[in-house]
């Protein structure tokens, strides 16, 4: 017959690779049989060779309408889809021949082949799309950035790194709570596919600061906690986890003490603490009043009272802190003032406790106890003037005055030395020298300090 022998000559002109007659010989042969299925699967196979895609396409899909119990028709289907790029298509092709011939070699072969073609492609789109949505990040555009992010997702869900993005826009925009569910799918994924372990602390990071953002009270730290922690567990010299573990449990600590803090409670502890002072139990009372600043850490009266006791039991330098934090909380409170110049007449620094003491009675002038600390600093200050102090007091007051850097460097002035000299040799040189104010101001300090001894 006519259309056998143009098949015929179709035929041995594919097997000499002269595809543009084998095309010529196939389309006389459809002419004469335009419903024999065979003729447009080898027409079809022929425009591949030529790479005529779009024709063999569409041979191939006339040769399934034809004969779709076929299944060779189905792998001209899948070599058309695949010659215009199209791996999706070609791979349902493919599975769709398997399902009538599912020995089918070829078929095989080319399902395999597209499906990692399909795979390849969607990671090239994922990417691009990926490159989007960080544009649109950079831009604040935080809507276009989803949706970019979410369409690589969709393309390529064995990356991580799209759902890490998308996180890092939902925790700008103050969604936390969906930033935290993409980093945890991205945490088990990510495990699943053994991805690298520095983007995994990456997005335990950032779920850890999606938890700060939302906590509102001490407890809601720990979940973020939980998080750094784990995250230096996979990535232990993870520099931005260990920073913000640092960070949250200080906020934790912050949280706890603001928690802790009942000015009721603490003035109760305060005055436990007064009944242990009132019997001379010092130690005792210092736990009460420590508990009381814990917690009410604004209350001078707790700060007094234990500087009090600190300088009782000799612990000078404790006392002295608390007496000067109690001065910072309430400047016009007198408990502060007279617990530090308690600490400075005991160090027998009279003219610093009595310039304390004085400060204190600006704020209350009616205070008895600050006016008898101020007779009280008079009386040793003349007592050295009176010439009332033994050799061994003169020489500790005269050591003490050393220890301090005013008086060491007044006594390396050159003048102040010729001065010292004159008031010994020479009086009357002395009084003249004493009238410019600055050189009296500095021998006044050496004569407080028993370096200078008038007569």
């Amino acid at each position: 017959m006519a259309d056998d022998a143009a098949k015929a000559q179709g035929n041995a002109a594919f097997s000499s690779r002269d595809f543009t007659s084998a095309v010529i010989h196939y389309t006389s042969a459809i002419a004469l049989s335009p419903t024999n299925h065979i003729l447009f699967s080898n027409r079809s196979a022929a425009y591949a060779s030529l790479r005529n895609y779009a024709d063999a396409l569409s041979d191939a899909i006339k040769t399934v309408d034809l004969k779709p119990d076929w299944a060779k028709g189905y792998s001209r289907l899948g070599a058309a889809h695949w010659g215009l790029k199209q791996f999706q298509e070609a791979a349902a092709a493919y599975t769709k021949g398997l399902e009538i011939d599912p020995s089918n070699e070829a078929l095989r072969t080319g399902l395999v082949d597209a499906q990692a073609m399909k795979k390849q492609e969607m990671k090239q789109r994922a990417k691009t799309a990926n490159k989007f949505g960080t544009a649109a990040f950079k831009k604040k555009d935080f809507e276009a950035a989803i949706q970019h992010y979410s369409t690589a997702m969709e393309m390529d869900d064995d990356d991580i790194a799209y759902i890490t993005n998308r996180a890092a826009v939902y925790l700008q925009m103050e969604k936390y709570k969906e930033c935290i569910e993409d980093c945890d799918k991205a945490v088990e994924k990510g495990i699943e596919l053994g991805s690298d372990d520095k983007m995994i602390a990456r997005v335990l990071t950032r779920k850890g600061t999606a938890f700060v953002k939302m906590a509102k009270c001490s407890k809601d730290y720990e979940p973020a906690i939980e998080a750094y922690r784990r995250a230096l567990k996979v990535h232990c010299t993870n520099a931005e986890a260990f920073n913000k573990l640092k960070e949250a449990e200080r906020a934790k600590q912050v949280w706890e003490r603001r928690e802790f803090i009942d000015p009721k409670i603490g003035d109760e502890e305060r005055e436990k603490g007064d009944e242990f002072f009132e019997k001379k139990m010092y130690a005792d009372a210092i736990k009460q009043y420590t508990e009381a600043i814990k917690r009410n850490p604004e209350d001078p009266k707790a700060y007094s009272n234990r500087a009090a006791c600190y300088n009782k039991l000799g612990a000078i330098s404790n006392g002295l802190e608390d007496a000067e934090k109690c001065i910072e909380l309430d400047p016009k409170f007198s408990g502060g003032y007279i617990r530090k110049a308690e600490v400075e007449f005991y160090l027998k620094e009279y003219d610093n406790a009595m310039n304390t003491y004085v400060e204190g009675l600006n704020h209350d002038p009616n205070n008895q106890e600050l006016r008898h600390g101020v007779t009280s600093c008079i009386q040793e200050i003349n007592k050295a003037s009176r010439g009332g102090l033994t050799p061994a007091e003169l020489k500790e007051r005269q050591a003490k005055g050393m220890e301090d850097p005013e008086i060491r460097n007044i006594l390396t002035d050159p003048v102040i030395r010729q001065v010292m000299s004159d008031l010994e040799e020479n009086p009357s040189a002395a009084q003249t020298q004493m009238k410019n104010p600055v050189i009296q101001s500095k021998i006044q300090k050496l004569i407080s300090a028993e370096i200078v001894q008038m007569k």
